[in-house]
Formats: C-alpha cells, sequence, structure tokens
C-alpha cells in the first residue's frame, strides 16, 4: 500500500466510512498478523459479490495490509516487488498493454483483462510492463 505497517490505513477514507460486516468478518477469517494476500482479497469479492474497493477500503479501515499483489509489485519480503522485466514479449502482449494504456500508464484491471484474454500469467504482463518501461497503476483494492 505504500505505506508502513505503523501507518494507520485508515486515514485514507474519510470518517463517515463504515464497515461492511460481512467484508469484515470474511478479512478477519483470512488474516494473518494483520496481512491479507491479494489473492485472498479477491476470493472475498467473488464470495461476497462485492467490489473490490469495497474489500480494499475495509482493510484500510480493520488495519490491515494487502499483502503478495497478483501483479508482484508490493507485499513480498523486504518490501521488494517481485516484477522484474520479462526478457522476451510476444507481440500479442506487447500490443494488448500499449492499446490498454490511460495516460501512458497501465491500469491493474486492464492488466489482469489482458492476462485473462491472452492466457497468461498475470505477473507476466506486469513483467512485460517493466520491460517495455509501463509502469501499472489504480490498484483495484486501493493499494496503489
Amino acid at each position: 500500500m505504500g505505506l508502513s505497517k505503523k501507518k494507520n490505513f485508515a486515514t485514507k477514507h474519510g470518517s463517515e466510512i463504515k464497515l461492511d460486516n460481512a467484508i469484515e468478518n470474511e478479512i478477519s477469517n483470512r488474516i494473518k498478523e494483520k496481512e491479507l494476500p491479494c489473492a485472498d482479497a479477491f476470493e472475498i469479492v467473488e464470495k461476497l459479490q462485492v467490489l473490490s474497493g469495497e474489500v480494499g477500503i475495509s482493510a484500510d479501515l480493520l488495519g490491515v495490509k494487502i499483502i503478495k499483489c497478483q501483479l508482484g509489485l508490493f507485499g513480498y519480503k523486504a518490501g521488494k516487488k517481485v516484477a522484474k522485466p520479462q526478457n522476451s514479449i510476444t507481440q500479442d502482449l506487447k500490443h494488448a498493454i500499449e492499446n490498454a494504456l490511460v495516460d501512458g500508464k497501465l491500469p491493474c484491471e486492464r492488466a489482469w483483462s489482458i492476462a485473462s484474454r491472452l492466457n497468461v500469467q498475470r505477473l507476466s504482463v506486469s513483467r512485460a510492463g517493466e520491460a517495455m518501461g509501463i509502469k501499472i497503476k489504480s490498484c483495484q483494492l486501493g493499494a496503489f
């Protein structure tokens, strides 16, 4: 989330935001040491049929840090990303990324869509973006 573990994530949101009990329960059942893996957050999205942003906000309000980004961008050991530039990129992947850019950056949701459409791993899309010098923005959970 770009914030240290000691940071109060809830301050990103107004005081009028209230927790959804079902989301809170799901998060509470899945966290370890106040951390929630991205994949678990999206399992909650699917299970409860809620928006990803709602799960992200709820995690913030609970002081829970999102870890292990499925694009490999944050939440791994020593705070390092695992998305390293990919050596070779298929033309299909390159064109898909170029066509999905918004203001020169690739939104997280579009990266996921590309991975699904081209039947490649999400990490492959972010690694290709790294190699192309393209940054991914707008995490669906609000982590960045």
